[in-house]
Formats: structure tokens, C-alpha cells, sequence
């Protein structure tokens, strides 16, 4: 079950928390570890929404620190089609949007992702226009740093994310290990269709992988993946703060 922005292509029930056959308490995070549960509204969960196009969401981004307070990083996947009325809805719960539904402006897709769809290139980040002449950063409260170089496992994160078959986020805590070179891998139940580019997040609040990558972001709903952040995603950071070399 290959994770692509196509709305609804797999509805696969989110295993819930009390499922995983693990129970040890993260002693660098928020436990326990490798069990899926609905994530409750807090500031933190605020930060994650789901993006939307035709009335449907149909994968995650999350929002994150810019100097124009208006920056979202995703899946290189999830915004290189041909959709172009893409909206995005921090915190949405229930067909509730707390914060406001805020228009995709511009794209920003790495090169590798853009001349090849390379699978090490899957992170992409959107600047989203304005709404009253507020950034999404002042009306949600800020957005987590984007920190890369951080090598897998150093820490245990967050990933915080939208099925498409459901109407609110689930999250699960795990530490990343190693896949290769240029990827990472974490054992989470229940990320299915919808959750690519669902935010990696430490506890120091900083975003060191984003679901996607390898096999679209993982061939079953239980294993993940995400591109070992380098220097193309520094590079392309970069730009969507600086609002140049969009694509």
C-alpha cells in the first residue's frame, strides 16, 4: 500500500492506541512508544493540518518557523500535481477548522524531486497567502523549527498526521532508526493513506523528518519513512523563506 496524495486511493482503519504490542515508556519523550492514538488538540497539534483539494484532504503538512510566518513543509509528493486550488487547515478536527483555511500560494520542490521524482527528494515546502494580513504562524501561535542534519535516532519524535479515512489527526511516538544512507524508518501503527508529509518532531520541537521517501513514505501502514534531511532540503528551505526559485 504505496502512501500517494490521490484522495481516498486506500481507506485502511487506523489502529488506535492500546494496539501495539509495545508498551515501554519513552524516557526521551512523550510514551509510550510505537502506539497510535488520536492526537488531542494542543498548541503543539495546532502546528499539523491536513491539506486539501476538492473538498477532500488528502495528505499532511505542518507549519514552520519563517521569517514571514507564513511557511508549510510536506511531501515533495503531495504538492508536485496538478491540483491548484490546494488549501491548508491547521488543526482540523471533524470537519471543524479552528484556525482558519489558509490557500497554497507557491510551491517550493527540490531539484532531485522535480527533474526525477528521486525518493531521497520528497520534502517540499508551500508559502501560504495571507488571510486578514495575518501569517498562519500569528494566528496558530508559531510554527516548529526546521532542523536538518540531525541523524536518525538521536532522539525520539512525534509524527503527528491525517489518514484520509478519518476526520481527525492520530500521532505515535517511536525513535527512528536507520534505513540507509539517505533514508530513515519508524514503526508507528495505523499512518495510511493521507499521512504523507506528516512532521517528524523531537522534543525540542524541531521537525528532523517528514513521512515520505522510500516506497512514497512506506509500503504498509505500520512502517514509515522519511528522507535523512541534508543539505538540498537546507537549500530549499532557504528559498521558500527567501520566496525565490519556486517551482
Amino acid at each position: 500500500m504505496k502512501r500517494t496524495p490521490r484522495p481516498f486511493l486506500y481507506a485502511v482503519v487506523v489502529l488506535l492506541a492500546f494496539t501495539s504490542a509495545s508498551e515501554a515508556t519513552a524516557d526521551d519523550g512523550p510514551g509510550p512508544f510505537d502506539v497510535t492514538a488520536v492526537a488531542a488538540p494542543t498548541a503543539q497539534t495546532a502546528r499539523v493540518g491536513a491539506l486539501f483539494t476538492a473538498g477532500r484532504h488528502f495528505c499532511t503538512a505542518s507549519i514552520v518557523d519563517s521569517p514571514h510566518r507564513d511557511l508549510l513543509v510536506t511531501a515533495a509528493h503531495c504538492l508536485d500535481g496538478s491540483a491548484r486550488d490546494l488549501v491548508f487547515v491547521p488543526g482540523y478536527r471533524d470537519g471543524r477548522a479552528p484556525y482558519g483555511v489558509w490557500r497554497v500560494e507557491r510551491r517550493f520542490l527540490p531539484g532531485g524531486w522535480a527533474e526525477g521524482q528521486d525518493e531521497d527528494s520528497d520534502v517540499a515546502f508551500a508559502v501560504l497567502a495571507d488571510r486578514d494580513g495575518k501569517g498562519v504562524e500569528d494566528v496558530v501561535g508559531g510554527g516548529n523549527r526546521f532542523v536538518a542534519g540531525v541523524a536518525p535516532g538521536a532522539t525520539a519524535v512525534t509524527v503527528t498526521g491525517y489518514p484520509d479515512s478519518r476526520e481527525v489527526p492520530v500521532r505515535c511516538v517511536n525513535k527512528p532508526t536507520v534505513h540507509s544512507r539517505t533514508q530513515q524508518r519508524i514503526e508507528c501503527p495505523g499512518f495510511s493513506g493521507g499521512t504523507s508529509g506528516s512532521p517528524w518532531v523531537n522534543g525540542d520541537g524541531e521537525v528532523v523528518g517528514v513521512l515520505g521517501g522510500h516506497e512514497g513514505g512506506g509500503a504498509t501502514a505500520d512502517v514509515s519513512y522519511s528522507v535523512v534531511l541534508g543539505a538540498e532540503a537546507t537549500s530549499l528551505y532557504r528559498a521558500a523563506e527567501r520566496g525565490t526559485a519556486s517551482n
